[in-house]
Order: structure tokens, then C-alpha cells, then sequence
């Protein structure tokens, strides 16, 4: 038996397994239940992104304390851990006081020259008593504690600062005590309640946590169990996190007799060592059901992200004051009573990698937490059910999102100094629907190859990883791996609200001999902002029961692209998989738009066609203008550009250099102007 296994086995001889304590509703708690079930909304079958959600704006609706904005102090230091040492063995006995007395060592890096530090402290929420070791003084006002230094700290020096405080026996919706249970529960910026702390998630830090309690007591926390020693009436825990923690996502969760079941996941890079995953639960619950999925999830997401990031991970069931929802504190995810969900594990679960080993740096940059859990929800169906459970969990997304879109963007550069409200920044229609179907959007564009690179060497990035991250970060991550340059995709997507409402039309031309055209016309007709650019798939489906799909870059709004074939079509389907999931509109029937005067553009098929080592390329302008003709494969990747700049009106004829391309189906584009024509180019050796 390994040391750290011994650990989990005498924490189990400490605990005795009486029956736990009666749950004690409050009438907030109760008036909401009563609502919940006069609908009779059956929420096991939520899924785990809307419950995410529902528990973090459901959070104001409680009582939680507004944070008020630009409330953290100017940050000239990197804390680099904290080390709590808490009594917390009163909580646990009637009348269950929410009063503690504790310490807090914070160890810091000086960013530049300072002879005191500014750190987040409710005056509502803890008294504090005195500081020691390299602070000589202090005060505590308007949530602030302002620690007077023993001298002047350069830049690059380090320092320890002990605080000595007491947290008040008050209701601050941050630290809860009721009935046995005591937990803690702080997105986006209320650990300043329990503890004091630069509060902001761009400063995670290591973090140890010593907590006395009864010793009928289970207490859970951020990392691995280092020790947990017994004396008489009084258990001693010992919670080391060896990596860096943001403030928000540090945890305590406890409660008298909890139920406690161990499972382990062998390391893909080891088998023959094993990670714990730890079930807290309440007597009465089944945790079973996610516990089985578990080791498969853990290989899951460690194959297609990077291997599981921590020394341990878990799972906490609460009380009816964490009524609904999940909460992904890094390696002890708290969970509502009862809801031992797949789909509620798998997103929690998701924000290991997502959240927790990457955090986002300001409130601006959210989408790198929830949209990309949101996402890794679906994901986790593909991996055993396939893409098109996958996609219907997207497509879902997508319903959702459509149906309530608020209007906002998905970040507001705003954000990352004014903290919004948690009913705007959990929004669960911008926030979690669609940023999930933006990054299914991005795979879309990218393909899977280049996708999944992007999503491994992200989380593999040694600048951000353990860290925290903007939304930059991952757009870099993008363009280095593609070599091209895709900000284009998430300015709209991400930093500009609504999506694209398409009018588009499209006809049938008998050009006679057996030839047939078809045109289309790509138009956007919303107004904020007024175009998306996306590469767009059509699909024809023709008399003979064959069928082509065609993927070309709409770059412009009123983009006409022309197709010739010698056989006659009868279908046509704009974005026949419904991968631009975020989208509105209809695709009839009817060209009525018309080129002004003297901006008429042609484009004849190539000749030969089948082409062999070349071919000839005829086009018209009406008039001066700016023209580009390109071949791509059928993917959209250019392979060649012999035209690129301005021409006079007339008649051109290219001739193409096919020797340097294999054998196969293209496209060549010809964009002249604001027209854009496609047409297929085979060719043979």
C-alpha cells in the first residue's frame, strides 16, 4: 500500500459512520422549492452547462453581497502561496455558529518597489486581529486590509506577512454553516470573505489549508491529503495543493458523518501509479452511477486535452444551501444534494482543464472556462456515442442561445476592470451556449486535425498552463498552429454580439447541350454587426440521385458564386450539416438581385476541363477593379493565385499552370469587385 493510500485508509478509521443530522431548509431555500416544483421540471435531465449556470446567477437571487466594482486594491505583488490554519470545531455543533478564528501566512513576490500591500477583506465578514512577520501594522477599511511593511521591498524580493483574524457568525454567502455541513463557495470573488486574499483570478498561488474539526468530521479540500492526525475529540486536517490555485476555486467542503467512497485512476503516462478520486456524499445518495464513468471520462478528456492535470480530483455533495448547480473548484467539485448527473459531472469535470489548470486572467476572458466546458460536455458524448450525439448536443446549444439571445457579446473588454453581474457574466444563453457552439464553429473551419492541435498545444503551453490565460492566448494558439491568421473569426464571434440572419437565393440556369448552372447569392440581412465571415458549404443533389457539397469562403455580403455542371440539378441546400449553428434565415428559391450597370463580371468554365498539365481560364469586368483569381482544394486551402490586384475593364484569358498539382477536384474563385464566382476544375495526369 503506497503512503498516500495509508493516508485515505486512516481517515476512514478516524470517522465514524453515524446517521447524519437533519437537514434544516431555510424559507429562501423552501419558497424556491415550492416554485421548482409547481412546474414540475424534472432536473435530472438538465443538462450540466445549465445547471452550472443556474447555480451561479441563481447565487444573487440568495442574498450573496454585490461585489462592487474596481473593489481590489492596485496589484503591485504576486502572491505566491497561502497557507490557512483554521479552528473550525465549533461550526459543527448547535446552534452551528458561523464564527471561526484562523491564520493566514501570505507569502508574496514584489513587482515593484513597496513598503506596504493592499489585500480584499469584508468588513462584513471577519475581524482582523493583528499581523506578524513582515508586517508591522495594519487597517481594515471598506473591505480593504492595508498591511504596513517592516521596511521598503524591492523588486524580485519575497515576504511573509501572518494574519491573524476571526470570521464573524454571520450569513455572507461565501462561508456556510448548517446543520453539520460547513462549506465554502466563492465564484467570482467572495474567497475575500473567508479569508483575506488578492482576489482576482489572474493571481493564482499555491495553497495549504490546516483545518481542526470534530472527529466525526469528513473535510475535503483543494489537492492531496497530506496528513490528517486524531487527538481525543479533534481531527486535524492537512490539504496541500501543489500547483497554483485561483482564489475563487479554493474549497473547503465538510460535514459531520459524511459518506466517503475512493475510486483510482491509473495515469496514462504511468499505469502503475494511480490518481484518487474521491466521492463526498450524503447518507442516502448513490454516487455509483459517476463513479463508473469516471476513469473513462479521466482517459477521455486526458487523451484529447493533456493528461489529468492534478495530484487528485473529487466530487462533493452539499445541502440545500448550494440548492442547484455544480461548482468546479480545482480538484473538489462541489455538487448540489442528489445530483450525481453524467452531464453535470462531465461539465464540472471539463473545467479541471478548463478553469482550473487554465484560468481565465480577468472576468472579461470567461468563455476560456464556460464556453469551453459547455463544449467538452458535448464532447464527452462523441467520445462513446459518436459525432452525431455530439452535434446534437451542440445543436441544442444553438436552440438555446437562438431562443434567448440577450444581445450582448460573449466578452466585453469592460469586464476585465468592472466585474459585471453574475446574471450577465453566467448568462446561461451567451456565456454557455453559444460559446460552446463557437468553439464547435472553430472546429468547423479549422477541421478536426488542426482543431485538436490547437485544443492540446493550448493546454500543453507551459506560459499558461498551472496559470491564467486571456482570450488573446488562445487566438495566438490558433493562428501558430494554423499559420494563418483567424482573428477575424473571433472578433465576430466572440467580441460582437448576435449572429449572422441569411436571405439567400439561389437558381437553376439551362445553359443548354446537357450544361447546367447554378448561382447562389449569400446575403446577411441583420444589422449588428451588419456581416459574419464564414466559409460556407452548399450541397446539389442532381436528377441522376448524385450529390455534390461545395465549401466556399463567403468573405463579403451579396456574394454570387456560379457553378456549372453537365447534368441537371434539383436540390439545393445551404450548410446542409448545419454547421454554422449559429445562424437564422432561409435559403429560397430565385435570384432577383441584380449587378448594377457597368459592374456586370463573368466567368466561363475552363477549357480543357477535365484539365491535364494546364487549362485555360476566360473572365470579364465591366469595369475597373480590384481581381482575384485563386484554386483551392475542395477544403478551401489555396494552392495557387494567379491574379491578385487591379485591372482595367475587358476580356482576360489565363492560362493556367496545373503541372504542380496533383490529380483531383478544385475550385477556382474569381473575385472581382464585391462578385464572387466559383467553379469546379478536375484534373487528371
Amino acid at each position: 500500500m503506497t503512503s498516500e493510500k495509508k493516508l485515505y485508509f486512516c481517515e476512514l478509521i478516524h470517522l465514524s459512520n453515524s446517521n447524519p443530522m437533519k437537514l434544516r431548509y431555510s424559507l429562501t431555500i423552501l419558497f424556491f422549492s415550492i416554485f421548482l416544483i409547481s412546474y414540475s421540471q424534472d432536473f435530472s435531465t438538465m443538462k450540466g452547462s445549465a445547471y452550472c449556470s443556474m447555480k451561479k446567477t441563481e447565487a444573487s437571487t440568495l442574498g450573496k453581497q454585490p461585489i462592487n466594482p474596481n473593489s481590489g486594491p492596485k496589484h503591485s505583488f504576486d502572491v505566491l502561496k497561502y497557507n490557512l490554519d483554521l479552528d473550525l470545531y465549533s461550526c459543527y455543533t448547535s446552534p452551528y455558529p458561523k464564527s471561526f478564528t484562523g491564520s493566514a501566512i501570505i507569502t508574496f513576490k514584489v513587482d515593484s518597489t513597496l513598503n506596504s500591500i493592499k489585500l480584499n477583506a469584508e468588513n462584513f465578514s471577519m475581524i482582523i486581529d493583528s499581523v506578524r512577520l513582515a508586517g508591522v501594522s495594519f487597517s481594515h477599511a471598506s473591505d480593504i486590509l492595508t498591511i504596513q511593511l517592516n521596511r521598503t521591498y524591492n523588486i524580485g524580493e519575497t515576504a511573509d506577512v501572518k494574519v491573524y483574524y476571526r470570521h464573524k457568525n454571520v450569513v455572507d454567502h461565501a462561508f456556510y454553516v448548517n446543520s453539520g455541513y460547513v462549506f465554502t463557495d466563492c465564484e467570482p470573488e467572495g474567497a475575500r470573505r473567508w479569508f483575506p486574499c488578492w482576489d482576482q483570478p489572474s493571481d493564482k498561488a499555491l495553497f495549504e489549508l490546516t483545518a481542526k474539526v470534530k472527529a466525526n468530521v469528513r473535510l475535503g479540500s483543494n489537492g492531496r491529503l497530506a496528513d490528517s492526525t486524531l487527538a481525543g475529540d479533534f481531527l486535524t486536517y492537512h490539504w496541500v495543493s501543489d500547483h497554483n490555485v485561483a482564489t475563487y476555486l479554493m474549497v473547503i467542503s465538510s460535514k459531520v458523518n459524511y459518506q466517503l467512497k475512493i475510486g483510482w485512476w491509473p495515469k496514462l503516462s504511468n499505469p502503475a501509479d494511480s490518481i484518487p478520486l474521491r466521492y463526498y456524499f450524503n447518507l442516502g445518495e448513490n454516487p455509483d452511477g459517476v463513479m463508473a464513468i469516471m476513469p473513462a471520462m479521466t482517459t477521455w478528456f486526458s487523451q484529447k486535452f493533456v493528461e489529468h492535470p492534478f495530484d487528485k480530483n473529487g466530487f462533493a455533495t452539499l445541502n440545500s444551501d448550494f440548492a442547484w448547480g455544480g461548482m468546479e473548484n480545482q480538484t473538489l467539485t462541489s455538487l448540489c444534494p442528489g445530483c450525481w448527473y453524467e452531464s453535470l459531472a462531465a461539465h464540472e469535470y471539463a473545467h479541471q482543464w478548463f478553469g482550473d489548470m487554465i484560468t481565465c486572467s480577468t472576468w472579461a476572458d470567461i468563455w476560456l472556462n464556460e464556453g469551453f466546458a459547455t463544449w467538452s460536455e458535448a464532447f464527452w458524448y462523441e467520445s462513446y456515442a459518436g459525432y452525431s450525439a455530439y452535434k446534437s448536443d451542440i445543436n441544442s446549444n444553438a436552440s438555446s442561445y437562438l431562443s434567448s439571445n440577450p444581445g450582448w457579446a460573449i466578452s466585453n473588454p469592460d469586464w476585465a476592470v468592472n466585474t459585471p453581474s453574475v446574471n450577465v457574466l453566467f448568462n446561461y444563453a451567451v456565456t454557455y451556449a453559444k460559446g460552446s457552439c463557437v468553439l464547435h464553429q472553430l472546429r468547423y473551419v479549422l477541421g478536426d486535425s488542426l482543431f485538436f492541435q490547437t485544443i492540446q498545444d493550448y493546454c500543453a503551453d507551459t506560459n499558461i498552463k498551472y496559470k491564467s490565460a486571456v482570450i488573446a492566448d488562445f487566438i495566438a494558439k490558433v493562428n501558430l498552429v494554423t499559420g494563418e491568421d483567424y482573428n477575424w473569426f473571433f472578433n465576430q464571434w466572440i467580441f460582437q454580439p448576435n449572429h449572422p440572419i441569411y436571405q439567400n437565393k439561389y437558381d437553376f440556369e439551362n445553359l443548354g447541350g446537357g450544361q447546367w448552372k447554378v448561382n447562389f447569392l449569400a446575403k446577411q440581412i441583420q444589422s449588428n454587426p451588419a456581416f459574419f465571415k464564414m466559409p460556407v458549404e452548399v450541397l446539389i443533389r442532381f436528377t441522376d440521385a448524385s450529390d455534390t457539397t461545395i465549401r466556399v469562403m463567403n468573405d463579403v455580403n451579396l456574394q454570387r458564386f456560379a457553378w456549372t455542371f453537365n447534368k441537371q440539378p434539383a436540390v439545393f441546400k445551404f450548410d446542409p450539416d448545419n454547421q454554422i449553428v449559429l445562424k437564422a434565415g432561409s435559403t429560397l428559391v430565385g435570384i432577383d438581385e441584380h449587378l448594377p450597370s457597368g459592374n456586370q463580371v463573368f466567368l466561363s468554365q475552363n477549357s480543357p476541363n477535365p484539365a491535364g498539365s494546364s487549362t485555360r481560364i476566360h473572365y470579364e469586368i465591366g469595369e475597373p477593379m480590384k481581381v482575384r483569381l485563386e484554386v483551392t482544394d475542395m477544403l478551401g486551402v489555396v494552392m495557387l493565385r494567379p491574379v491578385d490586384g487591379h485591372q482595367p475593364a475587358g476580356q482576360y484569358d489565363i492560362n493556367l499552370d496545373c503541372s504542380n498539382l496533383a490529380a483531383g477536384n478544385y475550385l477556382y474563385k474569381l473575385t472581382a469587385g464585391s462578385t464572387c464566382f466559383v467553379k469546379k476544375l478536375v484534373i487528371i495526369k
